[in-house]
């Protein structure tokens, strides 16, 4: 099975004081040891970066880059996915980040269902979280 992974799920990975913190490092070991493939994309990439060093340093976006991102494919996002995304975010009228449409664009394009994540709107799109 193909797992996508969140931001979210990234970055409770990360914080010891995220309130899914637990839980994320519980599914990262079922993953790990199922040898699920793991996923992402280059804007998740981009997100869990800036995220991560704002808002717990240097240290943790290296950890990040170093111990945690090496199990995933990245997905680099190309113009038409883009745009589907950028379409879907802006028929949406809030809700999912303009990155999580394109979590949401390329799953669909990949036939990916599960999401490892902390994202109410990965389950309101009909996708199955991993959290």
């Amino acid at each position: 099975m193909t797992v996508f992974v969140d931001t979210s799920a990234w970055y409770a990975l990360l914080d010891e004081n995220d309130a899914a913190a637990t839980r994320a490092r519980g599914v990262f070991g079922q993953l790990a040891s199922s040898r699920e493939r793991l996923i992402t994309h280059n804007y998740v990439l981009v997100e869990t970066l800036a995220l991560l060093q704002r808002r717990l340093g240097m240290d943790a976006a290296e950890r990040f880059v170093t111990d945690l991102l090496p199990v995933a494919e990245i997905e680099w996002i190309q113009p038409s996915l883009h745009d589907v995304a950028l379409a879907g975010f802006l028929e949406s009228a809030g809700g999912a980040s303009f990155v999580d449409h394109v979590s949401f664009a390329l799953m669909r394009a990949r036939g990916v269902s599960a999401a490892f994540c902390f994202d109410a709107e990965f389950a309101r799109r009909g996708f199955q979280p991993l959290s």
